[in-house]
């Protein structure tokens, strides 16, 4: 099935966050602190799928307080950080939802990403992911994590949802 019709159904969007939300890079500060770029076109395509009743979550397999800030200022409020097997949060936060595997997208860049690639209905690799990423995703952004491709992603699921128009006629406005 083709990637526009899977996006359709879908109402969940996890997002895995270093390789994905951020360049992958671990920045540390004189203190030893791990900070962590952002890309601001991600954060406003988070808001805008947020404002069209899609529910995003986050889980990361190191626990940043960079990264919890983020995602405060986000309002996303399904992070799972320090979680490197993402299935038991996948199943939390698909039964909190009582949601089914076909409404839920995965974006994802690594190996760690692929068990839950793997179970969800519209699996997306972005375009610096691992080659085993790629081969199990259905869509790819042409973006690379943390430069758009998170945005890149919902954008697409909105605009194959028909609300992509609305979204953008509506905000700053």
């Amino acid at each position: 099935m083709k990637a526009d019709c899977l996006a359709k159904d879908i109402k969940l969007i996890i997002l895995d966050c270093d390789g994905v939300l951020t360049d992958g890079g671990l920045y540390y500060d004189h203190d030893g602190n791990v900070t962590k770029r952002f890309n601001v076109l991600d954060g406003l395509g988070i808001k805008a799928a947020q404002a069209c009743d899609l529910v995003i979550g986050v889980i990361t397999g190191l626990d940043a307080k960079s990264v919890a800030t983020r995602m405060n200022d986000l309002g996303i409020v399904d992070y799972y950080a320090g979680h490197l097997k993402k299935m038991v949060c996948i199943e939390e936060i698909k039964d909190k939802y009582d949601l089914e595997w076909n409404q839920i997208a995965y974006i994802g860049d690594d190996w760690i990403d692929l068990p839950p690639m793997r179970k969800v209905g519209l699996p997306i690799a972005v375009a610096n992911a691992m080659p085993e990423v790629k081969d199990v995703a259905i869509f790819h952004t042409d973006a690379a994590g943390g430069h758009g491709a998170v945005r890149e992603a919902l954008n697409f699921i909105m605009k194959a949802q028909g609300k992509l128009e609305g979204i953008v006629n509506s905000i700053g406005g």
